[in-house]
């Protein structure tokens, strides 16, 4: 089984950044950023558990910037578990795309 706990804990780390930002930080992009990264790994998530379809998937709504970082976290568990469940085959390369979306996004966020 694949060791998804480096994606897990930069995921939420960056959850609590979001958690503790001031308002007016999430509203100048801070939870765009998260919200943008919570649907690209909702949709490789669907991608890995083969649940994208032809419409390419279902995107996260936004729920506006307090409930980013949970919304954040959802998406970085629902990956981690499809990355852990997956079938046989290589997904390491997954999991370190994964993880430095998470960091790059993390650092672009000013959080």
């Amino acid at each position: 089984m694949l060791d998804t706990s480096e994606l897990s804990a930069a995921v939420e780390r960056f959850a609590d950044r979001l958690r503790s930002a001031p308002q007016s930080r999430l509203q100048r992009g801070a939870a765009a950023e998260g919200l943008a990264l919570a649907r690209e790994l909702a949709l490789l998530a669907q991608r890995i558990e083969g649940l994208e379809g032809e419409s390419g998937g279902r995107v996260m709504p936004d729920a506006g910037v307090f409930a980013v970082a949970d919304q954040l976290l959802v998406a970085g568990t629902d990956l981690a578990e499809a990355l852990r469940t997956a079938p046989a085959g290589p997904r390491e390369r997954e999991l370190g795309e994964a993880v430095r979306l998470v960091r790059e996004s993390a650092a672009r966020s000013g959080v």
